[in-house]
């Protein structure tokens, strides 16, 4: 159905026999029997398709409503759920996947995550939500799961000697982004569970609720300010005062996907990949669950850059391991424009979608490897179906955000709304929205190309092309 559609038809127009199925993966953590569950389902019911999304989780698609049962019971099987995982819900919670092995960790949150999510998920106090709730809890020193635009945020940091969290809300993107707000409140480890009830709760209580649009909780924490959320928060919900803490120390790395060969705190290795865009097979989901069998410990970790890792390998097997994943493409050595190219599921599987997403997003990477061959400087590219930012284009170098170019002839086709420079960390920046620049998409090998020769012509020494955007003149960047 053409871009643009799905918000006008009638709905039966809309029905298909057909259905995603996503599977919720607390803090990216698989084992391989795990993987395995997931592979079956995906080959067996799924047309062999699989999706790793920004959020650790796998999606499945063509799954028909007769065989969810069948599916529902394997994943159950090896401890594995898809209940919350969409909805007015708390989604999945993410983290760090290199939790408990990274030698640079600040603390390792697995525990933490894991008790929130068995004591609350599923739990009907939290079941009907003004809109989805999304969470982090993470002790990475490169802040990979991205507290600036969660719902809420639990981030490693150090109050004298202790390890613990730094407590941020209010975060989501999409076409009204923000930013989270930190509450300056320090959370000692143990007591994350009651304080993401006490977070979640007051969005429930508290959230706005008439119009969807404004729903969120940004939207609230945007109205209060984080000093009223969280006295709200201490004397309403916990019942006692947090400590004051101090900032997390910030982030340089912005690409914060672990990829490539790096060695643990223990010595063994883990070696992170790339698929295609998030695009996998079932298949090859089987081959990464023996590859960890034989490689390393049975452990797989999904990312929220759309990325997997497999931990605990022998350094004196990493080497083949590499060579296995590359011969199936699955790239351990990436270019930097397949390791920095992210895109949403696109209006192949998604009715909110204008455009598609996956394979032009796999065809603009490759294109670009072959146009320039010699760039090597980090790069993130994320191409996006619609202004809802599930693959966070407002906070790319190179956003593209899918929309429909009506033609002088009235002739309609896909294009991308561009917008440059965007980033995390100390500040983060909402990506420079070039007005009245739509892309069409044939052309978006051609832009992009033609962008990034001017970067490296223009750019002064050391320059990011995240900076370099951010400052140059509008003509250089159409």
């Amino acid at each position: 159905m053409p871009g643009g559609k799905t918000a006008v038809v009638a709905a039966q127009d809309l029905e298909d026999e057909f259905f995603m199925l996503r599977v919720r993966i607390p803090g990216g953590r698989l084992s391989s029997e795990q993987l395995r569950a997931v592979a079956w389902a995906s080959e067996r019911f799924g047309r062999d398709v699989a999706d790793v999304t920004d959020r650790q989780n796998i999606q499945l698609h063509w799954i028909r409503i007769e065989d969810v049962p069948r599916i529902w019971a394997r994943l159950e099987e090896v401890g594995l759920t898809t209940c919350e995982a969409c909805g007015d819900t708390p989604r999945n919670m993410i983290g760090c996947p290199l939790a408990g092995v990274d030698k640079d960790e600040i603390i390792d949150a697995t525990p933490y995550l894991a008790l929130t999510h068995a004591r609350f998920v599923g739990d009907p106090e939290f079941s009907n939500l003004p809109r989805k709730f999304k969470t982090s809890i993470s002790g990475c020193a490169h802040h990979c799961a991205q507290h600036e635009i969660n719902d809420v945020a639990f981030v490693g940091t150090h109050s004298g000697d202790r390890a613990g969290f730094d407590l941020w809300v209010g975060g989501g993107l999409g076409p009204n982004p923000h930013f989270a707000q930190r509450l300056e409140a320090f959370v000692e480890p143990e007591l994350v569970p009651e304080v993401w009830a006490g977070v979640i709760g007051v969005f429930r209580d508290y959230g706005y609720r008439r119009g969807r649009n404004h729903s969120r909780l940004k939207f609230l924490v945007r109205d209060w300010g984080a000093e009223r959320f969280r006295e709200v928060l201490e004397k309403e919900y916990l019942g006692f005062a947090l400590h004051d803490g101090d900032a997390p120390v910030p982030s340089v790395h912005q690409q914060r996907d672990h990829i490539g060969v790096h060695e643990q705190k223990d010595g063994c290795c883990y070696v992170g990949f790339v698929p295609r865009a998030g695009r996998i097979y079932g298949s090859q989901l089987r081959l990464v669950a023996d590859l960890a069998d034989a490689h390393g410990s049975g452990s797989v970790r999904t990312t929220s850059q759309q990325k997997l890792v497999l931990t605990d390998v022998d350094p004196h097997n990493a080497h083949a391991l590499v060579e296995v994943l590359e011969d199936r493409d699955l790239r351990a050595l990436p270019s930097v424009f397949r390791q920095g190219t992210m895109a949403c599921t696109g209006i192949e599987f998604c009715k909110l979608a204008l455009v598609e997403t996956k394979q032009r997003a796999d065809w603009l990477y490759r294109e670009l490897e072959e146009r320039l061959p010699e760039f090597d400087e980090p790069i993130r590219i994320n191409v996006n179906g619609c202004p809802n930012s599930c693959a966070r284009f407002q906070i790319a170098d190179i956003g593209l955000m899918g929309s429909v170019i009506t033609r002088r002839d009235g002739t309609r086709i896909d294009g991308y709304q561009v917008h440059l420079g965007g980033r995390l960390g100390n500040p983060p920046q909402l990506g420079r929205k070039i007005r009245g620049l739509k892309v069409p998409a044939h052309e978006l090998a051609g832009y992009v190309e033609s962008l990034l020769r001017r970067y490296l012509a223009n750019r002064t020494e050391q320059e990011s092309f995240a900076d370099w955007s951010r400052r140059a003149a509008e003509g250089l960047l159409r």
